[in-house]
């Protein structure tokens, strides 16, 4: 694809470049199926994450290129340094479009990029919901102002793009809702007595007790503490219940500090979750905000019962009879929930079976990757039209002065 402002010139496939800055967890999820999925169909699909973490592993094993970029979760002096960094690699695998994930790499990437190239967003999570106070009102502002370097914005839930459009957060492009994908293979049911369920559980010194498992990075906006301040209800009921939080993050001590006397484990970033999913009678995500959770999707294609908050992708998932939804920070409902699911086995069972139909019908990766990849063209043929609009304006500015 030709981007000096000449004719632009039709590529069957595009070559993508994929940016995230994390390398673990949900979002690094999502890239490294979606990459995986678009270089077995022939593209030339590259990752700009850090280097050494799982996400680069998995891409490079998938036939994809990995670009190291080493930037941080959160804004701060870094970020001039990120963003020569992702300028450098831009530079280098010269990409038909860029596809950026979450909000540090849709902040790095649009500063560097300031729409030369067809951009797609994906937030993952609005920045403004990870905020508070003035800040809230300062990443609207950013976000409205970045839109126009923008040609595409996916949202992953009907909520998170209705919350960028209750906001005037629109795309220069389109806006479309492409929900995530779950890999519905990996992510399976359990097979009567499995051997990996049967060796997880020796693992914690358990034999038939209940466990409740709940995924994630263990910060403020996944809410394990939240879950933690219910637990003392949800033993109240099930003496024997087991809770164990898989995941790692800024708020471990503090968690494992509050569950001291009780009988939970905290096993911190495991690469078997979906064995432990399988082991589970219940999973649960008290999170505070979500763009569409991806480890509600991976409990529910293990047909497990799903307790989640009332945050975005909640209801157009779960809220279809795969769970519980409860208000966010409701410790009382949030309990109750969990309670009701690990004493009636029949609700149980009746709510994995609908939450494993669910992503076989709705979060396939090819169904994903399709839907992408006529956005990609969207916003080609956008960027081509564009671009000799944009030299006119300047060229009419230059006679004008």
């Amino acid at each position: 694809m030709d981007h000096s402002g000449g004719e632009a010139v039709a590529v069957d496939r595009p070559a993508v470049l994929h940016v995230s800055q994390p390398g673990t967890e949900g979002v690094a999820n999502v890239v490294r199926w979606l990459s995986a999925q678009q270089a077995a169909v022939g593209g030339r699909i590259g990752v700009a994450c850090p280097a050494g973490s799982p996400l680069a592993e998995h891409v490079q094993s998938a036939g994809a290129d990995v670009l190291p970029w080493m930037a941080r979760r959160h804004p701060g002096p870094a970020l001039v340094q990120e963003a020569r960094d992702l300028g450098t690699l831009l530079e280098r695998f010269q990409p038909d479009i860029v596809h950026l994930h979450s909000s540090k790499a849709g902040t790095v990437g649009r500063l560097v990029i300031r729409g030369r190239l067809p951009t797609v967003f994906q937030p993952h999570a609005w920045s403004f919901e990870a905020v508070f106070g003035a800040a809230t009102g300062l990443a609207v502002v950013w976000e409205r102002a970045a839109s126009r370097w923008t040609d595409a914005i996916v949202s992953v839930s009907d909520a998170e793009r209705e919350a960028a459009v209750r906001r005037r957060i629109r795309a220069a492009g389109v806006d479309v809702t492409i929900a995530n994908p779950v890999d519905t293979e990996e992510f399976r049911p359990a097979e009567p007595d499995e051997p990996a369920v049967r060796l997880f559980r020796r693992s914690l010194g358990l034999t038939t007790e209940p466990i409740v498992v709940c995924p994630g990075r263990l910060c403020h906006q996944k809410g394990q503490d939240l879950l933690v301040r219910a637990w003392p209800a949800v033993v109240a009921s099930v003496p024997d219940a087991r809770l164990v939080l898989v995941g790692d993050g800024p708020i471990r001590s503090q968690l494992e500090a509050l569950l001291v006397g009780f009988d939970a484990h905290v096993l911190g970033e495991r690469a078997d979750v979906a064995d432990i999913l399988r082991a589970a009678q219940v999973v649960v995500m008290p999170s505070r905000w979500e763009g569409m959770s991806l480890a509600m999707l991976e409990a529910m294609a293990t047909a497990k019962p799903v307790v989640i908050t009332d945050v975005g992708g909640a209801r157009e998932t779960v809220g279809r009879g795969a769970g519980a939804i409860v208000p966010i920070g409701d410790i009382g409902r949030l309990g109750a929930a969990i309670v009701r699911r690990l004493t009636d086995a029949d609700l149980a069972a009746q709510e994995g079976r609908a939450g494993r139909a669910i992503t076989l019908e709705r979060h396939t990766m090819a169904a994903t990757a399709a839907a992408l990849d006529r956005v990609y063209r969207t916003a080609l043929e956008r960027h081509a039209q564009a671009v000799p609009r944009r030299g006119a304006d300047e060229s009419d500015r230059r006679v004008d002065g």
